[in-house]
């Protein structure tokens, strides 16, 4: 089993012999494992990869040169099969009801990355069916589908959608796999939409509590980027953290004001405790409890980042070089500011 992991994961079989395999811990820590040009060979199973980060992080895998292996959903769009076909991906269909399809599929894979998007049958139960199928592939490495705030500092119950991927954890650490979590805070595009954070028509920046908190930002090429080189990484720690920028609402205000060339001010609309009370009004109201995305969720989200309990420290940035980091000022000033 050690010798075909050792093989899956794109070490050189001569090392996987029994006089080198001690030899091993060592070279991982002096790094020769670690340069992502001996993993370019590792074929890397991507969940999710017709889907935008998914998408994103198999052509940033095909940059690096590995070999990608696409799951893909039973009746997914042609257009978006077609995109993964013409970057030399393969196809994998897959029936995530089918715990032994899913496990043919992650055959022979280095790590599996997640993508997937959804409520508690995806988060948790699609993405179990994931886990176990690696785990009996003797897959060595696994990246959940996390990509958010770090969620481990806040209790349970705050945030709807952080739980699930919590619940999730609970099973992924108990399997006999190497898990790796990226945080990354929000998406940084979210500044230009739907996170109502910088009011572009009033000129104001919308905060509630605190105005010079500050918040992590990254947007979802960065984080694709990362999350590429993570794979391909055979020494990744179970958390991971990135930021591609990190600001306050006085320093947003402050940044929208030099790229539109327009007066910013702050906007204090109240409390995190007059926040929350909006956001039981505004789930008592509307609902959605199917909805991916419905207003409170997102109001949830605004509020573990402006309390301050979520930031990202410390952060894991500089641990690939060359990596690239795209500002608030680099979204604004693509966007539209006007």
């Amino acid at each position: 089993m050690i010798l075909r992991r050792l093989e899956s994961s794109g070490i050189p079989k001569r090392l996987g012999t029994q006089a080198n395999l001690r030899r091993v811990p060592n070279l991982l820590r002096c790094g020769v494992l670690c340069n992502i040009g001996v993993m370019n060979g590792s074929t890397i199973v991507v969940a999710g990869a017709t889907g935008n980060l998914g998408g994103r992080i198999v052509k940033a895998l095909v940059q690096h040169g590995a070999r990608v292996r696409a799951l893909v959903r039973q009746g997914a769009a042609p257009d978006k099969i077609e995109r993964l076909q013409k970057l030399g991906v393969s196809i994998a269909p897959v029936d995530f009801s089918s715990a032994s399809q899913v496990e043919l599929a992650c055959s022979g894979a280095a790590c599996v990355v997640s993508a997937l998007a959804g409520l508690r049958d995806v988060i948790v139960e699609a993405q179990t069916v994931l886990l176990d199928a690696a785990v009996k592939a003797g897959v060595p490495r696994f990246i959940p589908s996390d990509f958010s705030i770090d969620f481990t500092k806040f209790p349970p119950g705050e945030n709807r959608n952080l739980d699930l991927r919590r619940e999730f954890h609970k099973r992924l650490d108990k399997a006999s796999i190497r898990a790796t979590t990226i945080f990354n805070g929000a998406f940084a595009e979210m500044l230009t939409g739907q996170m109502p954070l910088i009011l572009f028509k009033r000129r104001r920046v919308l905060y509630w509590g605190d105005a010079d908190q500050r918040m992590d930002f990254t947007t979802i090429d960065d984080t694709a980027a990362f999350t590429a080189s993570a794979a391909l990484d055979p020494s990744t720690p179970r958390f991971l953290r990135i930021a591609g920028d990190q600001l306050s609402a006085r320093e947003l205000a402050a940044v929208a004001s030099e790229v539109t060339g327009e007066k910013f001010r702050l906007f204090r609309a109240g409390g995190l405790g007059m926040l929350g009370v909006l956001i039981k009004v505004a789930r008592t109201l509307a609902p959605g409890e199917k909805e991916l995305y419905p207003a409170w969720q997102g109001m949830q989200y605004m509020h573990n980042m402006l309390d301050g309990r979520a930031k990202l420290e410390p952060l894991d940035n500089d641990r690939y070089p060359g990596s690239h980091w795209t500002t608030a000022r680099d979204v604004l000033s693509a966007g539209r500011v006007g």
